[in-house]
């Protein structure tokens, strides 16, 4: 009679289990689902979906970017002194901010407050998670931890940023000989630049290809002139030779000089420097290495090999 009672607790414990089993999964099905709806949502810009995806670096990018949205409706209450009185983008800091989310394309993202407000919650969260862990084992360790989490706070947002920049610069190299080669196969077809431009935007996936789509719309909707428009795509890009083409083909454009060959020659001098830039990255890798191999390896290997030497010394004496 024992036995078939705990042969039915077992069975009641596995059909537990298994429906606890099946609504995790259910639920966490859900939220994936949900996740990816609000992924989707707010990835309609390049931007936003670098963001959402960029790891480590981008954790403080998103965080500036949700308390930009909250202090935009008034659910974030400010802690920066400069945020509480109304002068964020008259400090350094801001002024830098300005400049460099133009490159890493999250000007419209991320306010100046919402960078500011960022970098100063991360630094009080930091240091203190650093204070609390250095208390455990000394009061010096606790200061000298907190000091340190300050730093790393304030910076998180900054490295995010440069990061988020230069991840934008690799695109423009790696896209613009391919953009420049649509551009010259249209007009020795017979298209206008414009309408070339407009084809490797509509025919071409990734965030360079929709930033010139956005370039093309807002001059071809007399939003702004071409030039500006051209120019204001070659500033948002941290590359010199976006830059130098860009002067390129509106100077062609303005005096009426041909641009097919100057597009060609452009196309092939980006992809020769683009895969200079790439070997220049291999050759840096072993030099790379060097650090964690000498730092985590090679004292490994060094006690693996000097290791029965120095016991069998050691039971001599």
């Amino acid at each position: 009679m024992s036995g078939v009672v705990a042969l039915a607790c077992a069975f009641v414990a596995c059909a537990c289990a298994a429906v606890a089993a099946a609504l995790v999964a259910s639920r966490l099905v859900e939220r994936h689902d949900r996740a990816r709806r609000r992924k989707t949502a707010l990835g309609a810009s390049a931007s936003g979906r670098r963001l959402a995806g960029a790891g480590l670096n981008g954790v403080g990018l998103r965080y500036a970017t949700s308390l930009t949205r909250g202090m935009y409706v008034g659910t974030t209450v400010p802690l920066s002194p400069s945020v509480r009185a109304r002068r964020a983008g008259q400090t350094r800091a801001g002024k830098r901010f300005k400049e460099q989310a133009v490159l890493a394309g999250c000007g419209k993202d991320v306010s100046v407050s919402g960078y500011l407000e960022a970098c100063t919650r991360l630094s009080a969260a930091c240091a203190l998670a650093g204070a609390l862990f250095g208390a455990l084992l000394s009061t010096e360790l606790a200061i000298v931890l907190g000091v340190a989490g300050a730093i790393a706070g304030r910076m998180l947002p900054e490295r995010a940023l440069a990061a988020a920049r230069r991840e934008r610069a690799a695109i423009a190299e790696r896209h613009l000989s391919e953009m420049l080669e649509v551009l010259a196969l249209g007009l020795r077809s017979g298209l206008s630049f414009d309408a070339s431009f407009a084809l490797y935007g509509s025919h071409f996936d990734g965030e360079f290809a929709r930033s010139c789509t956005r370039a093309y719309r807002s001059w071809s909707l007399g939003l702004v002139t071409r030039e500006q428009a051209l120019r204001e795509f070659a500033d948002s890009y941290d590359c010199d030779q976006l830059g130098r083409v860009v002067d390129s083909v509106v100077r062609s454009l303005r005096f009426g000089s041909a641009l097919t060959d100057i597009l060609e020659e452009a196309a092939v001098q980006s992809r020769a420097s683009y895969r200079t830039a790439l070997e220049e990255r291999v050759a840096k890798a072993p030099v790379k290495m060097m650090l964690p191999t000498g730092t985590l390896i090679l004292p490994a290997m060094l006690l693996l090999v000097m290791g029965p030497i120095l016991l069998e010394l050691a039971g001599g004496f």
